[in-house]
């Protein structure tokens, strides 16, 4: 079990490891804002800058506001697989064409692993 400390103000609170990874301890951080603010709400001591922070997550327009970031990174991806499929296909075309070239009796230079 953790052990735990007893700070000035007579309260215990449980020993904390370090964390060296950035995203952990950002996550770790997040939620320690989040507890401090909800605990701020519950006792009615909360600034206004936290109530207001919270009443605006809880609006329509904070709702289609994500919504709509949801759906600009569905296009994005949309748009990188199209360019992906793209190249793919330019590459396929240029094979055919080359092809198309050896059958019809045209000298083709084929730069692949053959190199006689």
């Amino acid at each position: 079990m953790a052990a735990r400390r007893t700070s000035e103000s007579g309260e215990s609170r449980p020993r904390r490891r370090v964390i060296d990874d950035p995203e952990a301890r950002e996550n770790m951080m997040i939620e320690l804002s989040m507890s401090c603010a909800e605990k701020q709400l519950r006792e009615g001591k909360a600034s206004s800058q936290v109530i207001v922070h919270f009443l605006k997550l809880g609006t329509k327009k904070a709702e289609m506001e994500l919504e709509k970031l949801a759906m600009e990174k569905e296009l994005m991806r949309a748009k990188t697989e199209q360019i992906e499929a793209e190249k793919k296909n330019g590459e396929l075309y240029a094979k055919a064409i080359a092809a198309m070239g050896v059958y019809s009796g045209k000298q083709v230079q084929i730069d692949d692993e053959e190199d006689v």
